[in-house]
């Protein structure tokens, strides 16, 4: 089922947006990619909807649709009536027109077999026999209490869709015909996949402008109109409501449109909440018009619903009945094979997310799923990663950061623009005398620091490598390092404390000074003395001099 929505891995940022928009959760996540469930998905397209990164992607089927233009069977497009909110000032005409061009033998709406749909819906609320009674139009819905809520599944009409229905109708009038349904939809890929015979291959309304595109095929503005167009009312949220002529006074007629409502109301009817209503539902906001390709690339439901709106009739189209049991879709229970955690098994996996009291338990939604115990039972069923938690990874890292920062035999300060204090850790702190962080957490450096270092590295840009001071009012030397990171707009200065090497520094260099100063005494003692020798053995004065001189030199030297 999901082989019609595939990965670009590429893409794919485990940024969870897709998991978080998903109503039935139905995306494993595993080496940091996300991988739809095709047991579990319903096929709204959500994922693909909401990823900012484009990693979903519908699998095109232009090509095997060329194969059929190419086998020399007419190929009949069924065009569902959505199309008037793609296209905007264009009719089924000029639609026609551009799809022969590329090779169909004709297009008509798929109005025309919601018609059907719409007379069966009639027919089954006036027999009565349904206490309840959930259009089965929309296929997501369909999976949905499918897999889901099977409980319902006597609720759910057991009728074919309007894509189904004329399909049907143009084989029952073209018996060699080929039919290519075009629309908003991703499920109705599955949906003529899974019912063979009937509608052949479905094309997107992107697939279309993209195959017609790549022929230099354009729409001829223009707009045909027709009063027995009701029906075009379909893709629009209670447009089925609005084209039944037939009620029964006994319903109560209901539109409930996009996934979060309908779970709602399927849980109400679950709950003994609702009785004698016809429930029109359609898992898009917005039903049709609202479909994952629409919503993706051109969403305007304001104007898409006035355009459906403006170009329906209000009588329906002519049509002729299908054969009762051509109408009939069994609509069965998928099974859900997955198995479920005990209460011990889910408090283990909490404890390993960090959620060892209740309190723990934020609850926040940032890993996809409604609470931390529902995230623990798709951890328990290889849906989730530990990981896919924000608040444990956030937890995780700043105590790792902490205990890096905390634990350095450096002082770390750092600093936003205004030179306020960001974060200082416990050396710096000690290097200063200050008891804890949060004395000097906001405030400005000032109070504990002389800013001008600070200020010229803000102004010039130019990092200071490095440098040593005295701290007059700490009675320590210091060796400081101050980076601007533009980009976060802060500023890093690592502190070490050099007083003991600057002390041992000085005293080294007080008794190179003291033997320096003994050794200009013992030179001119000796000199005194060497030129009385050097007299008597003939030697000058000054060659004992630059001896005596260079010995001087090698003691300032070390």
């Amino acid at each position: 089922m999901s082989d019609f929505l595939k990965l670009k891995k590429s893409n794919c940022k485990n940024c969870y947006k897709c998991i978080r928009n998903c109503p039935v959760k139905s995306i494993r996540f595993s080496g940091g990619q996300a991988n739809i469930i095709g047991d579990d998905c319903i096929l709204c397209g959500q994922c693909f909807v909401v990823c900012p990164q484009n990693a979903k992607e519908i699998v095109s089927s232009i090509e095997s649709v060329k194969v059929m233009l190419a086998s020399g069977l007419p190929v009949i497009a069924s065009v569902a009536p959505s199309f008037i909110a793609n296209s905007n000032g264009i009719g089924i005409a000029s639609l026609r027109k551009a799809l022969q061009d590329l090779g169909f033998a004709d297009a008509e709406e798929t109005a025309v077999g919601a018609t059907i749909v719409k007379n069966e819906y009639e027919r089954m609320l006036a027999s009565g026999d349904r206490e309840i009674l959930i259009s089965s139009c929309c296929h997501s819905i369909n999976l949905l209490i499918r897999k889901y809520y099977p409980s319902l599944l006597p609720f759910l009409a057991d009728t074919i869709s309007p894509m189904q229905a004329h399909c049907l109708d143009l084989k029952r009038r073209y018996p060699d015909c080929k039919t290519v349904f075009i629309g908003p939809c991703l499920s109705k890929k599955d949906e003529a996949d899974s019912s063979e015979d009937i509608t052949d291959a479905v094309l997107t309304f992107e697939e279309l402008s993209d195959w017609m595109d790549a022929e230099s095929v354009a729409l001829e503005p223009g707009r045909d109109e027709t009063e027995e167009s009701r029906a075009r009312f379909f893709p629009t949220a209670g447009g089925i409501l609005k084209t039944m002529t037939c009620r029964d006074e006994h319903y109560a007629y209901i539109a409930v449109d996009g996934l979060d409502n309908c779970i709602a109301a399927l849980k109400d009817i679950e709950n003994g909440g609702l009785r004698k209503c016809f429930i029109e539902m359609s898992a898009c906001a917005g039903s049709c018009t609202g479909g994952p390709v629409m919503e993706k690339y051109h969403r305007s439901p304001i104007r898409d619903y006035i355009q459906v709106s403006a170009y329906a009739g209000t009588k329906d189209f002519l049509v002729e009945a299908l054969d009762a049991d051509l109408m009939k879709k069994p609509m069965l229970p998928i099974e859900n094979a997955l198995l479920l955690p005990a209460e011990d098994e889910i408090d283990g996996i909490l404890k390993q997310m960090g959620k060892i009291k209740e309190e723990d338990e934020l609850n926040c939604g940032s890993c996809g799923y409604n609470s931390c115990r529902d995230k623990a039972v798709a951890v328990f069923q290889g849906k989730a990663d530990i990981s896919m938690c924000m608040p444990f990874l956030m937890g995780k890292a700043e105590s790792f950061s902490d205990q890096i920062i905390n634990n350095t035999p450096n002082g770390v300060i750092v600093l936003n623009e205004a030179l306020e204090v960001q974060q200082i850790n416990n050396k710096a702190l000690e290097m200063m005398n200050l008891r804890r962080a949060t004395d000097v957490l906001g405030e400005p450096v000032v109070r504990i620091l002389d800013p001008a270092d600070f200020i010229a590295v803000r102004q010039t840009g130019r990092n200071i490598k490095e440098k040593r001071a005295y701290w007059a009012e700490y009675r320590k030397y210091i060796e400081e390092t101050i980076t601007y990171d533009r980009n976060y707009k802060m500023l890093i200065c690592i502190l070490r404390d050099v007083t003991r090497e600057e002390l041992e520094r000085a005293k080294k260099e007080t008794m190179n000074r003291q033997t320096i100063e003994t050794a200009d005494k013992v030179v001119e003692k000796q000199l005194r003395v060497v030129q009385e020798i050097a007299s008597l053995l003939g030697e000058t004065a000054a060659e004992t001099k630059i001896a005596l001189t260079k010995l001087k030199e090698s003691i300032s030297d070390e």
